[in-house]
């Protein structure tokens, strides 16, 4: 699992997710990704299921990059505990994803092999993606 290991602070408020994203929203290093439309938050399960199965489908050949890592906790207090005393303990590491953010990256894979696997990749994502190639990496959404 993704987390920073070490942080300034434990713990962190939520905060509003709006607007575009004007970094990571091209292509750097891959020839195909997978690009979000619309906002969310991704969790480091999520990420970690998503690079299992592209892994998997590519059998390990050519090379990912993942281009989000989770630096913000999101606490959670346990389950039938009364209102009151403090903030809950850190639960998991989350990252915010605007529109046009790049998720993964691939290359070294023959086309029909990769789109294949981002789009098994997409399922594991909470929010819509689609497939993008380095020719259209221009466009936000």
């Amino acid at each position: 699992m993704l987390m920073p290991k070490r942080t300034k602070w434990r713990k962190q408020m939520k905060g509003r997710n709006r607007g575009k994203s004007f970094r990571g929203n091209k292509i750097e290093f891959g020839d195909i990704a997978i690009k979000a439309t619309e906002a969310g938050r991704i969790d480091s399960r999520q990420i970690e299921a998503a690079r299992i199965t592209m892994t998997r489908k590519i059998s390990r050949t050519g090379k990912t990059w993942i281009r989000v890592f989770p630096d913000k906790p999101l606490t959670a207090k346990p389950l039938e505990t009364r209102m009151g005393k403090g903030k809950g303990g850190v639960d998991k590491w989350v990252m915010n994803i605007k529109p046009g953010r790049i998720i993964f990256e691939m290359a070294g894979v023959e086309e029909t092999l990769a789109r294949a696997a981002l789009t098994l990749a997409i399922h594991k994502m909470p929010f819509k993606c689609k497939i993008i190639t380095s020719k259209d990496s221009n466009e936000l959404y």
